[in-house]
């Protein structure tokens, strides 16, 4: 891997009528100078409750969950960059400038119909309604909207599951038709724990178990190299006590 930068990206994993999901993948042109990864405290646990029907006081040290953690970082994208480096995107950048890109991370704000979850799923439940609404013989029901799931990759280390919580983009320059050319993009990023993983299970099973297992494996990770850092730590320990 020497002389090879990794690129972070998000994935966005759509559900369609074929037997795998289908990634829709975002890799960041250029990789974010700095970034911010922010951490909060559990949620306590509550008070339990007591064989007469009162609270019983908790533990002070008792939490519900896992810590809260984000990420908050701001990428780059140059159309022009894309054309003449030739890569395989050159000739949607020469057609639409990032607009393409752009609309990606869009999109991962936008909740779809339960269902319907992902970039296609919308695209196919907006073509149906456009040529005739609903099938013969179904029923009319409010539709429950959910909030699109990705992934967050940066290095073989660090992949989690997120869910998109703000976007700010800032389009700098633009070609003759008006497409942006060249824009940032401030992204906040909130990653999702196994408990709400699990309890976001429908029919969306596949999509669940791949996220949860991507956030196991971070932590899996994490934990090992804080096992690695006691070494360290140790031999730190052995200078700070007096002889």
């Amino acid at each position: 891997m020497s002389g090879v930068t990794l690129k972070g990206a998000l994935i966005e994993f759509m559900p369609t009528n074929l037997p795998v999901p289908v990634p829709n993948v975002i890799v960041f042109q250029y990789n974010p100078e700095t970034m911010t990864h922010t951490w909060t405290q559990p949620e306590a646990a509550p008070p339990s409750s007591t064989a007469t029907g009162g609270a019983e006081a908790s533990n002070p040290l008792a939490v519900k969950g896992n810590p809260g953690e984000t990420f908050s970082f701001t990428i780059a994208m140059d159309a022009n960059d894309e054309i003449a480096n030739n890569g395989p995107g050159a000739p949607i950048a020469e057609l639409s400038g990032i607009y393409s890109r752009l609309a990606a991370l869009e999109m991962l704000l936008y909740p779809a119909s339960a269902g319907q979850s992902g970039l296609l799923g919308t695209v196919s439940a907006g073509i149906a309604s456009a040529l005739g609404g609903q099938a013969s013989g179904a029923t009319s029901a409010v539709p429950q909207s959910v909030m699109p799931v990705a992934l967050f990759i940066w290095g073989a280390e660090r992949i989690v599951p997120v869910r998109v919580t703000g976007l700010t983009i800032t389009e700098k320059l633009y070609d003759s038709t008006l497409n942006p050319t060249h824009a940032e993009a401030q992204l906040s990023l909130r990653v999702l724990t196994p408990a709400e993983l699990n309890s976001a299970k429908t029919d969306n099973d596949v999509l669940a178990g791949l996220a949860t297992t991507a956030y196991n494996y971070t932590f899996s990770v994490r934990q090992a190299l804080a096992l690695a850092n006691l070494v360290n730590a140790a031999e730190s320990l052995i200078g700070m006590i007096p002889h």
